[in-house]
């Protein structure tokens, strides 16, 4: 039987802070072709060659603000031309970008408190300092802190406003289509990326949970990214399902982790077949 084939789309070359892309993605594909035909690609490459394979897989390719054009036309002609993407495209958090923030804000959802418009600034708890984000932001891509007598001189439109967080340490748990896999914590909450094994408790999951569960996505890779306040409260610092980058590397089980993913890929490839419902 002929097996099925993956156009898997990363940056090998891309430079991220504290983490190595191009090794990550190096295991995942070695593995995954115990049952896969896999080819890799740039980003870039992505739109031109994609319709000769089954399914594209889209993992660590970088912040799409870098080639936000390239991944438009992507995006469009995977649409138009029926193309199975893992993730599947409807995703609500990043890969919509981080408008989500404020809509869970909203909702009351136990999510960093998040405005994009100065009359909504009220909404937020007084702070010393805010966080002024791009609503299309990646890896800390235009962040700034700005003190609070320096509100009033934001600009609106494409950045969203959260106040600055003292928290004990950030805390990412790691899915595969509604399953969780592991957790992982930076203790020091000056290193991101020093990151350690997290014993995630009920609690903990139950928080995760109720993002992946809003998220809708049936299958994929999310990563649900929050920080332990002082008072021990967990909140929401973004929700990674475009293309989140793994830390396989310090997961004993990494192995396993694959061998979950490519079951979740065939299960995709089954219920995205042409005339299934």
């Amino acid at each position: 039987m002929a097996r099925p084939r993956v156009l898997y789309v990363t940056d090998l070359a891309y430079e991220a802070r504290g983490r190595r892309y191009c090794d990550e993605d190096i295991f995942v594909t070695s593995r995954l072709r115990d049952g896969f035909d896999v080819a890799l690609c740039h980003p870039l490459d992505a739109a031109a060659l994609m319709d000769g394979y089954d399914v594209v897989v889209v993992r660590n390719s970088g912040p799409v603000l870098h080639y936000r054009e390239a991944y438009e036309v992507f995006r469009e002609r995977a649409v138009a031309g029926g193309a199975r993407v893992y993730n599947p495209l409807g995703g609500r958090g990043d890969m919509a970008g981080k408008g989500y923030l404020v809509e869970l804000t909203g909702e009351g959802y136990p999510v960093i408190p998040t405005v994009d418009r100065a009359a909504d600034l009220g909404l937020l708890p007084e702070a010393e300092e805010y966080v002024v984000k791009p609503r299309a932001g990646a890896d800390s891509i235009g962040l700034r802190v700005v003190p609070a007598g320096e509100l009033a001189g934001v600009e609106y439109g494409n950045v969203l406003v959260q106040p600055r967080v003292d928290f004990r340490y950030e805390v990412s748990f790691y899915y595969i289509d509604d399953t969780f896999q592991y957790a992982l914590y930076a203790p020091d909450p000056r290193r991101r990326w020093a990151l350690e094994p997290y014993e995630a408790t009920d609690a903990d999951l139950e928080f995760a949970r109720r993002f992946i569960d809003w998220n809708t996505l049936d299958h994929g890779i999310q990563r649900v990214d929050a920080c332990r306040t002082r008072e021990g409260e967990l909140l929401l610092v973004e929700l990674e399902d475009l293309n989140p980058y793994l830390s396989l590397d310090l997961f004993a089980g990494r192995d396993g982790f694959v061998a979950n993913m490519a079951e979740s890929l065939h299960r995709f490839l089954a219920d995205s077949a042409p005339g299934r419902t």
